[in-house]
């Protein structure tokens, strides 16, 4: 059964805390948070304050996938992690 919206942002918003909070991830995260944004931007019952932000967080997903250091990328965006974290609750 896929997951819907609602999920989907949940499992988001869940990723990009625990990087925020712990400063370090995997690729397959990374991965996960590409996905996650596609599929969130095609679906119309998603807002478009949150849509708006999604761009962004799949750039991040994209460039903690292809970084040599993917601890530094994540300390490099704290400040965004945190901003989006509270626009996605």
């Amino acid at each position: 059964m896929p997951l819907d919206h609602t999920h989907q942002l949940t499992i988001l918003r869940d990723i990009l805390s625990e990087h925020q909070l712990d400063c370090c991830g995997t690729v397959a995260e990374c991965e996960q948070i590409e996905r996650l944004v596609k599929s969130l931007l095609a679906n119309n019952e998603v807002s478009a304050n949150v849509k708006d932000i999604l761009p962004n967080i799949y750039a991040y997903g994209q460039g903690g996938k292809f970084t040599a250091d993917l601890n530094a990328h994540i300390s490099a965006h704290q400040r965004e992690l945190a901003d989006w974290v509270d626009q996605l609750s």
